[in-house]
């Protein structure tokens, strides 16, 4: 069988391998079974967004737990970062969350938090991934004497909230400030209105009616048309597009225009070294983020490093040097001090402080940074050889990589979970950008290229 957990979780279309009730119940059995300890009978938090097949894995995953002799929790419908708070806060063995993030309904997914509220280790997943696919993995032992609970913790929503309005300045009062939230008809439907209500603020909610197949359609973070107009049309301060299972947000600034995560990153690390809050001058970030914001963060003197993508990398990487924040461009920022995890809520309550602290516009907070013109060209390849190793798309990168000098960037590299190679050009204007990724992208089509492409 193929390996299960890709760069976030187990992910997949559901009832199709490896999105299986019969992997989820291996997922509850594997994760009870870790967490074994003598004297301790284990509790594992689960909860889910707003999926139609959210209920059936969720149950699965129940199953396993309550097989082992452990309790399972039940949170139900709630962001992702929710239950990484709730496992610290409650001091569980783990947590899980049933969701695929900003894919649409048909798919599904499972992610893993341990008790310190993190996700999990590459070793740690490799060795759940080992227990689940084991031939024997029906002969896992559950706890002698300990039998198996089903739980519901009732007020898991009302203790996400209060653990959020926590994280924005006690001194700031945002009261009348017109702030819209499209909910991506996801897991902060609930919560996002009652949180940003409750700080004050006037709020317009749109996307907050989950019917299971609606999630992230046409709306949320992947999609933030109708956000901007809504904006526009409340004449509001800012609005915030979360994805499915909350973890991520894109805003949108009072004049309509969106900013990504490389501009929020810029915005609020420039605010933490004002404040003496940086620590280590340092901010995480991939090797996706554009060039602007490299250019950005040097001008004000601020280190950064550069990860490989996804955000549990980003992690890692600010656990290593004791970084204060860092994220991807997709909206998945980390403030470290806050919270173990991205968190779409917090993000957008930190861009509501920095408008308050600053007195200015989200516009005129994001003229911080420049975004340089970016073009992304996915290509069907037949292989993957190591990108070194083929000279034609080697003397390609390196002919525009000259011609771009310091004004611009190349990186190529191959999808983690598909048969793609993605090649991005940052350049200094939008000619020059598609030009230069439409050379490399020739050289990558001729050496190991389909017929089939895509950008």
């Amino acid at each position: 069988m193929k390996k299960l957990f890709g760069t976030d979780g187990i992910r997949g279309v559901a009832n199709e391998y490896p999105m299986t009730t019969e992997i989820a119940l291996g997922v509850g059995r594997a994760i009870a079974y870790l967490s074994k300890k003598k004297g301790h009978s284990p509790r594992i938090i689960i909860g889910k967004d707003t999926r139609l097949s959210g209920s059936v894995f969720e149950e699965a995953v129940a199953d396993g737990v309550c097989s082992m002799g452990a309790a399972a929790v039940s949170a139900g419908v709630i962001p992702t970062p929710a239950i990484a708070f709730l496992v610290k806060n409650m001091s569980a063995d783990a947590g899980v969350v049933i969701s695929a993030s900003h894919n649409p309904t048909q798919d599904n997914g499972i992610k893993i938090f341990s008790s310190e509220g993190f996700k999990l280790s590459d070793e740690k997943e490799k060795q759940i991934e080992e227990l689940i696919l084991a031939a024997g993995n029906h002969k896992l032992s559950a706890m002698s004497g300990n039998k198996g609970k089903l739980l519901h913790l009732d007020k898991a929503s009302d203790l996400y909230v209060d653990f959020l309005k926590k994280t924005f300045p006690p001194n700031l009062n945002p009261a009348g400030m017109k702030v819209v939230l499209d909910c991506s008809n996801g897991a902060t439907y609930k919560v996002a209105p009652v949180l940003f209500s409750g700080l004050g603020c006037s709020v317009a909610t749109i996307f907050n009616h989950p019917d299971g197949r609606n999630i992230n359609l046409n709306c949320g973070s992947q999609h933030p048309e109708a956000l901007i107009d809504e904006v526009l049309r409340q004449k509001a301060s800012v609005g915030f597009a979360f994805d499915g299972d909350g973890d991520r947000v894109i805003c949108v600034d009072e004049k309509g225009n969106v900013l990504t995560g490389d501009r929020i990153l810029a915005i609020c690390s420039a605010l933490l070294k004002k404040e003496g809050q940086l620590t280590n001058n340092m901010v995480v970030r991939t090797v996706m983020s554009n060039f602007g914001l490299t250019v950005t963060l040097k001008k004000l003197g601020i280190e950064s490093i550069l990860t490989d993508v996804g955000d549990r990398y980003v992690l890692e990487e600010m656990r290593k040097r004791d970084a204060a924040i860092g994220g991807e461009d997709s909206g998945h920022i980390i403030f470290l001090q806050h919270h173990t995890t991205g968190d779409g809520l917090i993000t957008a309550l930190q861009v509501l402080a920095a408008m308050k602290k600053e007195g200015k516009t989200l516009s005129e907070l994001a003229a911080i940074m420049t975004v340089f013109p970016q073009m992304l060209i996915n290509l069907e390849v037949k292989k993957k050889p190591k990108i070194e190793s083929v000279p034609e798309i080697m003397a390609a990168i390196k002919e525009v990589e000259e011609k771009l000098g310091n004004k611009g960037r190349v990186l190529v590299r191959y999808s983690g979970t598909q048969n793609l190679c993605r090649i991005m050009v940052e350049g200094p204007n939008k000619e020059e950008t598609e030009k230069y990724c439409r050379r490399i992208a020739a050289a990558v089509k001729k050496n190991i290229g389909l017929n089939k492409t895509g950008t």
